[in-house]
């Protein structure tokens, strides 16, 4: 065999390996369902070429640096410093500097110190204005921390901290201004949102910031599912997505918001989740599953127990890093769907469940069913005591984020 002969298989060997430990890295850095991660792996090992194409095709664009601004900005966009002293008049100042710690890089504000100070006012429209003005320069404040390419854009019912394109910014804007009205409808006498105050969502161009974000909020040491995003209601409500093209973060924002208008019920985990993802997919539509109907049957049959249903209806369920986060908001969405099926009476129910109890008390006195019984039923099981919520042997250390 001559040398021109001997090289060409060994070039395209080459080619292949590089393409495929090219594609190997992209597929590992993204976040996604690991039965997913993996069977894209195996598609690019498996069929030389071919396997990597398909892969790529599956893959979430990666987020570009952000192009120079031509021109004016939309009205909107502020320029303003983060100032280190918050000014109402003379005799109302709070030095918000002093308030500030650097947690994972990013500046936590003392919300409680901000709520006394601005409870000191005797008047509710000026406790209302300095609360918001504390939000949006504590925004300020980390839209300096993320850097020079993050802005911050407010519209009439929205603020949105990113560094997406200016025309995709006020896309955004304005399908969460949508959405708002669109999740009142949908949950009609359930929903609710503060007339005055403004969406807050921030969108995170990478993992490690987004997670350094999220753990602020996770009791320390803890461990938290992946997730797309979160809502966090801890002294400023607001919601965080990873980066992505709009179509693809209009879900995750969907759901996070669901979260914010349910917050002032104090829901149950699982209540709170099952609405969430019920509402998601009907104001987005329901995503592809890798996981059939009958997989995930056999899934959950083969999950839940007497300890698990225990965590599903504290709430710690949702926080795990295995199968039991997938089948907790599986088992949370279609206890909702069949619930809520008279949605009268679900929304009697959803207004008296307290988190206290996992809603046993609530679906008592409304729907006249215990909820073990009901999840048994459910999971193609004979009714046991020992599924029906027992708050005596839950153990909770709940963290200040929803994720989704």
């Amino acid at each position: 065999m001559t040398v021109p002969e001997l090289l060409l298989p060994l070039g395209t060997c080459v080619l292949l390996l590089v393409t495929n430990v090219y594609m190997a890295r992209r597929i590992r850095a993204i976040d996604e369902i690991p039965l997913r991660k993996n069977l894209l792996l195996v598609m690019v090992w498996i069929l030389p070429f071919m396997g990597a194409f398909m892969a790529w095709t599956h893959l979430p664009r990666q987020p570009r640096a952000p192009s120079a601004v031509a021109g004016p900005r939309p009205d909107g966009f502020s320029t303003e410093e983060a100032l280190g002293e918050l000014v109402l008049d003379e005799a109302h100042s709070f030095p918000l500097i002093t308030h500030i710690c650097i947690c994972n890089g990013l500046p936590l504000l003392d919300w409680r110190a901000l709520h006394t100070w601005a409870g000191s006012m005797n008047d509710a429209h000026r406790q209302r204005f300095a609360i918001e003005q504390g939000q949006r320069t504590w925004l300020l404040h980390l839209r300096d921390a993320l850097g020079p390419h993050f802005h911050l854009y407010e519209s009439e019912g929205t603020c949105v901290l990113s560094s997406l394109e200016d025309s995709v910014v006020v896309a955004t804007a304005a399908y969460v201004a949508s959405t708002r009205k669109r999740i009142r409808h949908v949950l009609a006498g359930v929903a609710h949102f503060e007339e005055h105050h403004k969406s807050i969502l921030l969108v995170i161009d990478d993992e490690e910031t987004y997670y350094g974000c999220v753990s602020n909020y996770y009791p320390e040491g803890g461990e938290f599912a992946l997730s797309g995003g979160m809502f966090i209601d801890a002294g400023c409500a607001h919601f965080l997505v990873k980066r992505a093209d709009l179509s693809a973060i209009e879900p995750v924002i969907a759901h996070e918001m669901t979260h914010n208008a349910l917050a002032h019920l104090k829901l149950p985990r699982w209540l709170d989740e099952g609405l969430a993802v019920n509402t998601e997919r009907r104001l987005t539509g329901a995503l592809p599953s890798l996981v059939t109907p009958q997989e995930l049957r056999r899934m959950h049959l083969k999950f839940w127990g007497e300890t698990e249903i225990q965590e599903f209806w504290c709430g710690q369920s949702f926080f795990r890093t295995d199968d039991g986060n997938l089948l907790s908001y599986e088992l949370a969405r279609i206890l909702v769907e069949q619930m809520g099926r008279d949605w009268e009476l679900f929304a009697r129910f959803a207004s008296n469940a307290k988190r206290a109890d996992g809603g046993a008390e609530a679906a008592r006195d409304i729907f006249g069913t215990d909820l073990g019984a009901y999840a048994c039923a459910l999971l193609e099981r004979e009714p046991d005591p020992r599924w029906s919520p027992n708050p005596a042997a839950w153990v909770t250390h709940e963290p200040e984020a929803s994720p989704t």
